[in-house]
């Protein structure tokens, strides 16, 4: 793909509020900090202000618990209001135990609350609230990128990230929710090795791989640095959306 990639921190995003016109605004930075997007640039933006523009806010005062709410909010600590947003964006409850629930996301996702967040977001008046997942990533980033397209007049790849744990290892790293203009998922079955051997089952999560090298520059607290850019990749496959990434459930050793 690349002998080299740099990653840029965009700087200059502004706390985002829902309504923001999420493209307008990072196109502004992107030109204030003189540096416009050019062919085959990857520009990967965290899911929360995502979210945020699309006012993907619940208040929890609006949440009344079902039964099914309450009984796992006896069984994991956790505030029955926010597992009854869990459980309303959820295909099925995975696993759980005190303080943990791992959930079927109803986009595919096997992940955490549904990742659903308190972290990261301004809770007005006091009132507790939580931020759910884009209502659909894919066309999120298409929308994006459309706009980054047209404002540069140039082709750029777009991959919303979001930090996701991962079964037998501590930690997250970042992985691509939405993803537009590049291919998520490279198919290499068939493909040579070094000693000609042909792959057998080799796919690369590609988006995934973009994504991790993101958060890095992004982080998980106070950085405040939601937009990377970077620069230095091309692909020859066809542009795949994340979904390509779900690994479809009778695939899946593990559920």
């Amino acid at each position: 793909m690349a002998n080299s990639a740099t990653y840029f921190a965009v700087p200059g995003i502004p706390l985002i509020a829902p309504g923001d016109n999420l493209a307008a605004i990072i196109i502004s930075a992107l030109k204030t900090a003189q540096f416009p997007l050019v062919a085959n640039d990857v520009v990967v933006i965290a899911q929360k202000i995502v979210s945020k523009s699309e006012n993907r806010y619940v208040r929890l005062s609006d949440v009344q618990p079902s039964a099914q709410a309450l009984k796992l909010a006896e069984e994991t600590g956790k505030d029955a209001r926010y597992l009854e947003v869990v459980l309303s964006e959820s295909e099925e409850i995975v696993r759980y135990r005190s303080n943990i629930v791992i959930a079927a996301h109803r986009l595919g996702y096997v992940m955490a609350n549904a990742g659903i967040d308190q972290s990261n977001i301004e809770h007005a008046n006091g009132e507790e609230r939580v931020l759910l997942l884009p209502q659909n990533p894919d066309g999120s980033a298409a929308e994006l990128k459309t706009a980054f397209d047209k404002a540069f007049n140039t082709n750029v790849g777009v991959i919303i990230n979001d930090s996701f744990g991962r079964p037998w290892r501590n930690g997250v790293v970042g992985v691509a929710l939405g993803v537009a203009g590049i291919p998520s998922l490279l198919d290499m079955i068939g493909a040579p090795d070094i000693f000609g051997r042909k792959l057998q089952v080799t796919e690369i999560a590609v988006a995934d791989e973009i994504a991790a090298g993101a958060s890095l520059l992004m982080g998980q607290a106070a950085e405040r640095q939601p937009v990377v850019v970077v620069r230095g990749l091309s692909f020859s496959a066809a542009a795949r959306p994340a979904s390509a990434l779900i690994r479809p459930r009778e695939r899946d050793m593990f559920r």
